[in-house]
């Protein structure tokens, strides 16, 4: 295919005039910050480690025993440290220590709504 001297090929799109609108794209928002987390699941295993210790046993040999963090951060202090001592009452070592540990750790956490809770 030749083409004489002076003239420039053009080479043109169409586009359709119907084509439907872009997609919008939609906002993803992060409810919970990894950081935190990240904090909560540490502190789970902290306690998961703490109650090995406590029960001086395997992880199937611990008594059935949850700790809802979410349950405890809506009391007071001293309602924590009650509730702590009830769930722990049929263990013979000292419990304070881990207690003590477990408040420390929670300072600052916050409630979880239940979406994300098991």
């Amino acid at each position: 295919m030749a083409s004489e001297p002076g003239t420039q090929s053009r080479v043109m799109f169409q586009t359709k005039e119907e084509e439907p609108a872009q997609r919008k794209l939609g906002k993803l928002t992060v409810k919970y910050n990894r950081k935190d987390l990240q904090r909560r699941l540490d502190i789970e295993e902290w306690i998961d480690g703490q109650l090995h210790l406590l029960y001086d046993c395997e992880e199937d040999e611990i008594p059935e025993l949850e700790i809802d963090i979410d349950e405890l951060l809506e009391l007071t202090d001293a309602e924590q440290r009650s509730r702590l001592h009830e769930l722990l009452q049929e263990c013979g070592k000292p419990k304070e220590d881990f207690i003590n540990g477990l408040l420390y750790r929670m300072k600052g956490l916050r409630k979880m709504s239940g979406s994300l809770k098991k």
